[in-house]
């Protein structure tokens, strides 16, 4: 993942959420995004540790799966983990280096 330009995406709006999975529509603000990346929710105050996430399981766009989506397209996607009861709409999430279960 290039780190001087990570993937951004900005929650339009959540269509399914159940305990730690989610899906939403989304719009790609920043970067690349490709289903396998780690997005940070939350407050990143010196403290990663404090930081929740979610990972990006997949994209669908015109109801097909495809690799990856760069601005300004929109996808819906599939997000699991525990940060996902933090996603609303408008919400704004950042990718992250490093991969979290």
């Amino acid at each position: 993942m290039d780190e001087s330009n990570p993937a951004q995406i900005q929650i339009f709006s959540v269509e399914k959420m159940r305990s730690h999975e989610a899906t939403c529509i989304v719009r790609c603000v920043g970067g690349i995004v490709r289903p396998g990346q780690s997005f940070g929710i939350g407050p990143t105050v010196g403290n990663i540790g404090r930081q929740a996430y979610v990972v990006l399981n997949w994209l669908e766009r015109y109801r097909s799966r495809v690799d990856f989506i760069d601005p300004p397209h929109s996808a819906m996607v599939h997000l699991s983990g525990k940060g996902v009861v933090m996603l609303n709409e408008g919400l704004t999430i950042t990718s992250v280096a490093t991969e979290f279960p």
